[in-house]
Order: C-alpha cells, then sequence, then structure tokens
C-alpha cells in the first residue's frame, strides 16, 4: 500500500490514530518509565493499542517509537538499544496491522536535545542519530516515515536528510508543532516553515501537537494556502485542563469530528488526533468522513467526457405507503411500538400487532436492537407483521453494525420484501448493552444512512451508480429535543433534512416547553415531527429515562410517579401523563409514536383513547 498513499491521498482523507502515551499513562504506566522500551518488555500492551485504534477506523497506525533515538534513550540508559527498540515497535505495528488494509507510519520525534547554533549537539551527529532509528524503522517494515512535534526547523531539515538518506523512496510526512498563533516554537510563521520543508523534500506537511482543533485549523488554512503538497493535520484533543492534580483533555470525540470536516474542507488530507486523543475520538472521526466521502461521491461532477448516470424517477412519497400518504397529506399518524423479542417466539409481538391495529393505529415501529441488546432481526419481525396482520411497519434501521455495503444490501432487500417506512438512526454503541465486547461498524451516522437511502430512492448507489428502479422508502429520522446541546441536534437535523429527510420521530415528550423550542428552531427547515410519547411505569422507570437516555423528564413529572403508593397506581399515573402529552401535542405535532413499555400494548391503546377515536 505504502506507494499507493499519495495517489490515495488525492482521491480521499486518510485517516490516522490517535494518542499512544495517553493510552499508556491510562492503563497504568507511569510516566517516568520509557514508553518506547514497552515494545520489547510488553509488547502485547502496545499491540493492543493499535488494534483497538485499527477497530477504530485508522487507515494509519504509528509505531511506538517517538521518543526512540539515542539521545531520549540515553535517558534511561537504553542508548546501545536504538535498533532493538524501533525495529520493534515496527514489527508489532505491522502485525497488529496485517489483517487490515492499512499503513504503518514509523513515528520519529525531535532528539530531545538542543543542537547547533543553540546547543552542542551538532548538525552531523543530529543526522546520524535519526539516521539510526529510520534505519531500525525502515527494517522493520514500516511504509510511511512520520517525523512530528518538531518545534525547530533546523533539527526537522536533519532529520528529514536523514530519512533521505535511508529510504529515499518512502513517503515523508513532516510536522512541526506550533503555538496558539500558528508558529513553530523558533518563532517560524506558516509563510517561512511551509516552503522550506517543501524544498527540503517533504511529500506531506502538517502541524501536529501542542495545540487544540480551533488553533490548528487557523494555522492549517495559512499552510494550505502556501503550499500545493498534502496536508496532515493532528492536533490535540484540546488544550489540557488540570483537575484534581492531573493533565485532562477536554475535547469531545464528537467536537474532534466535527473539526476532522473541517480540516478536510481547509484541504487536509491526513487527520488524526495528538495528545489527549482516544480509539473512541478516532472512531467517531472516521464516520464523519466517512459521511464527507458519501456526500461528495453523491455530488461530484462527472469527469470530463463523461456523462453523469441519470437518476430514476423518485416515487411521489403519498405513493410509497400508507403512512407515506397521511404525512402528505398533513394528516395525524400514530404508531405503536413493538420491540423485537429475545428469542424466536413472536406470538406475543403479532397479536399485540393485531391487537393495536384492530384500534386504529397506522403503523407498528420495530426498533433496531434498542440498548444494543441482542434481539431478533427488526427486519424479520417486521415482515411477519405485514404478513400475518396486514399492518404496515416502521423499521429502524441503525448503521451500528453493518458496513456501507451491508446496508446498502440490507435496504434494497427491505424493499423488495415491501417495507417502505424507515427511521434512519446512528444506533446505541454496544458498549451500552449486555455485550460490551461486541464491535461496532459505524461506516457511516445517521447523516450518512440518509444519504444512501436517498440516493437508493433515485435509484443510484452510495457511489452514483445506476441500480435500476429506485427504491419506495418514506425516510424518517430521530431527534431529542431535551439534549442540553441543542444547538448541535439542531445542526444535525438540517443535514438530516438537506441529505432527504421526510419525517421526524422525536424522543418521548415529557416537557412541552422543550418541544415548542424545538419546532421554533426547526421553522427552517420543518418536516412532519411525530412526537414520541412514553407511558411510564414507575417512579424508577422516570429516573432511567432522564438519568441514562438524556431524555428531559421535568420534576414535577417525577413526584407524581413518586406519589404513587402501589405499581398498578404508577402504571395508571404513567398513562394518565402520556395521555396529557398527546392532547397537547395534537396541535403541534403531526403525529405520535406510543411506546409499549415492558410489552403492554393495552397500555399504548388506553393513552391513544385521549385522541377520541
Amino acid at each position: 500500500m505504502a506507494t499507493d498513499l499519495l495517489t490515495r491521498m488525492k482521491q480521499a482523507p486518510v485517516l490516522c490514530d490517535g494518542a499512544m502515551g495517553t493510552l499508556l499513562y491510562a492503563k497504568g504506566i507511569f510516566i517516568n518509565r520509557c514508553y518506547d522500551e514497552l515494545n520489547v518488555s510488553q509488547s502485547e500492551l502496545i499491540r493492543g493499542i493499535h488494534h483497538d485504534y485499527l477497530q477504530a477506523g485508522a487507515e494509519i497506525i504509528e509505531t511506538n517509537t517517538f521518543g526512540g533515538n539515542s539521545f531520549r534513550l540515553a535517558r534511561h540508559s537504553m542508548a546501545n538499544r536504538v535498533h532493538e527498540i524501533n525495529f520493534a515497535g515496527a514489527r508489532l505495528a505491522r502485525e497488529a496491522a496485517k489483517s487490515f488494509d492499512v499503513w504503518v507510519a514509523g513515528s520519529v520525534g525531535p532528539l530531545g536535545v538542543k543542537i547547533e547554533p543553540l546547543g552542542k549537539t551538532s548538525f552531523e551527529e543530529a543526522r546520524a542519530a535519526f539516521r539510526e532509528q529510520i534505519a531500525a524503522l525502515v527494517e522493520g517494515g514500516v511504509d510511511i516515515l512520520m517525523l512530528e512535534t518538531f518545534g525547530y526547523l533546523g533539527e526537522i531539515h536533519q532529520a528529514i536528510l536523514a530519512a533521505r538518506d535511508v529510504a529515499p523512496k518512502i513517503p515523508l510526512v513532516a510536522q512541526v508543532t506550533i503555538d496558539e498563533e500558528g508558529n513553530c516554537l523558533d518563532g517560524s510563521t506558516p509563510e517561512t516553515f511551509v516552503p522550506r520543508l517543501e524544498e527540503w523534500g517533504a511529500d506531506v506537511i502538517g502541524c501536529n501537537c501542542s495545540v487544540g482543533p480551533v488553533a490548528m485549523l487557523d494555522a492549517m488554512e495559512r499552510v494550505r494556502a502556501a503550499t500545493s503538497l498534502p496536508l496532515a493535520a493532528q492536533p490535540n484533543a484540546g488544550i489540557p485542563r488540570s483537575v484534581e492534580g492531573r493533565n485532562i483533555y477536554l475535547c469531545s470525540p464528537e467536537y474532534m469530528a466535527s473539526y476532522a470536516r473541517k480540516f478536510v474542507a481547509a484541504g487536509v488530507r491526513l487527520v488524526g488526533g495528538c495528545c489527549g486523543s482516544t480509539p473512541e475520538h478516532i472512531r467517531v472521526m472516521k464516520s464523519a468522513l466517512r459521511v464527507g466521502e458519501a456526500r461528495a461521491k453523491v455530488t461530484s461532477a462527472p469527469a470530463a467526457g463523461q456523462a453523469k448516470p441519470a437518476a430514476a424517477p423518485t416515487v411521489p412519497m403519498e405513493k410509497r405507503s400508507r403512512l407515506g400518504a397521511k404525512l402528505a397529506a398533513g394528516e395525524f399518524v400514530t404508531m405503536v411500538e413493538i420491540v423485537p423479542p429475545k428469542g424466536i417466539d413472536v406470538h406475543k409481538e403479532i397479536e399485540g400487532a393485531r391487537f393495536v391495529k384492530s384500534v386504529g393505529v397506522d403503523a407498528i415501529n420495530v426498533p433496531d436492537s434498542p440498548r444494543a441488546s441482542a434481539r431478533m432481526s427488526n427486519q424479520a419481525l417486521a415482515l411477519l407483521m405485514q404478513q400475518q396482520v396486514g399492518i404496515e411497519p416502521v423499521l429502524h434501521y441503525t448503521c451500528r453494525d453493518r458496513n456501507v455495503l451491508g446496508i446498502q444490501s440490507d435496504l434494497l432487500g427491505a424493499a423488495a420484501m415491501g417495507i417502505h417506512n424507515l427511521i434512519c438512526i446512528t444506533g446505541d454503541p454496544p458498549k451500552m448493552g449486555n455485550y460490551p465486547d461486541a464491535t461496532a461498524v459505524f461506516d457511516v451516522d445517521a447523516i450518512g444512512l440518509v444519504n444512501v437511502v436517498h440516493n437508493l430512492n433515485r435509484g443510484q448507489d452510495i457511489g452514483g451508480n445506476p441500480i435500476g428502479a429506485g427504491t419506495a422508502f418514506v425516510i424518517g429520522v430521530g431527534a431529542n429535543p431535551g439534549l442540553t446541546d441543542l444547538d448541535e441536534e439542531i445542526r444535525r437535523f438540517e443535514f438530516k433534512v438537506e441529505a432527504g429527510a421526510e419525517y421526524v420521530v422525536t424522543q418521548p415528550v415529557f416537557d412541552l416547553a422543550l418541544l415548542e423550542n424545538f419546532l421554533r428552531r426547526i421553522e427552517h427547515c420543518r418536516i412532519p415531527v411525530v412526537a414520541g410519547i412514553w407511558p411510564l411505569v414507575s417512579v424508577r422507570n422516570a429516573e432511567f429515562m432522564k438519568n441514562e437516555l438524556r431524555v428531559s423528564v421535568p420534576d414535577s413529572i417525577l413526584a407524581r410517579m413518586a406519589a404513587a403508593k402501589t405499581p398498578e397506581a404508577a402504571r395508571e399515573e404513567g398513562v394518565a401523563v402520556a395521555r396529557e402529552m398527546l392532547i397537547a401535542v395534537r396541535e403541534m405535532a403531526q403525529g405520535a409514536q406510543i411506546s409499549a413499555p415492558l410489552g403492554r400494548y393495552a397500555s399504548a391503546v388506553d393513552v391513544l383513547e385521549a385522541l377520541g377515536t
């Protein structure tokens, strides 16, 4: 793959891994240890970290050799072990990567001493030290050389010369570290250091470490203006803050992911993380970049002389399903949620569907392994309900468990079987469920999934290639009006609508003011809103909704549930609260989805009776 890196970077951004030292420290390795020597003494630990980043979606993993030069190793009386430590680091990364289609980058950091004219170490001595380390990395099988966190141009110049001496054909990434103003530690500005790095022979130029995403994005915009070479950006997860005596990096994975997209928009082709970043940051960044790639494939112009494949005519929403017809006509719709069983006996669920259909419910909403639990395929249950009961299912579809190939395969199969109503959601991560060691995929998130479905409706796959007749899905999405960071929720909602969402189902509503505020905020991109209604069954259920599912449950509702003296009284109070919410949202939304906690479908029907029909 190594020789293809620069070609690949012309086609799409490449995701690097995150911090190594941060994870080692988190695993109990004190900072007075020689982290590079762990390649020899604790190889399984290092291999495990590489594997975590690979599972998260990293396309480049860096060797654990940042300080593997003779000067730094001398501090631990290991100056004579340069070859052993770096060769072992390269082999560990190479072995971890053998089952993944990725590149291995040999990490080379500064010497940790001052070189001339600021110190007594000569240019020749510095170059010899870099040459010794790089030779061991190349012998160990690295695909790329990653020079990183250099603050002085004179020193990185010697590292580049050493790299070109040892391996002139291996792609060379040269990254400096900068301050909040975008300057190297020696005061060099991007307008100064970029031309020099290009002149000295770097293939990719970038910045890493020291600053968070905001300052680095400002710097990368200046770097882009100074060169046409591919760019690299690997910021810290923010500026560390001292919390109870420890330096903690506070940037969330979602925040880092939002800036990953901004880096790519600014022309960066190699994106990753530095201090404070973890496999979780990389996983979410991967999802964000996948969304961008999907959009780019959908919207990119055809090459000169190449005709753009014609999209198939999209079926009008009112002709796709009965639910779609009611939504298109502005009628109020009702759904009841029925959760798939944990085994193969669907008798209760089928009878529940039959019961709610008898009272006039429009559709059955079938979730996809909620709370990351192992349950029967919701697609199978949806088909059984449609065949045996004759009621339309609304299929929750998540991207947690499927790559983009599986997603398209599943959806084409669902369309062929006559399932036409979807709710596209990202899905609960596996660590929330009973199998926390299960892995997730997350090739795309809900936004990217909507893009995929919208394309299928137009008779095209994710790459814009024709597939024949288009599918006829009514595309729904989810939203949570009660999130603390409502600005981010609105931003994601706007992206979903732009991608092709046609209706939205909210999280359960217990606070009408929050729903009203949400509706005001989406007025500029309004699509039909179906409000979630949940009949609480106990005060413990209410506390779970509030504290673990991030649903806003006012203290007044908690007090009402707590005042119920018996389990039956609590269920009656929960139904009463749900009826009040349903009556209130009747004039605000275009539908209601009623949940049936613990499979109590009669409770859902009791709530629906508040509509008077």
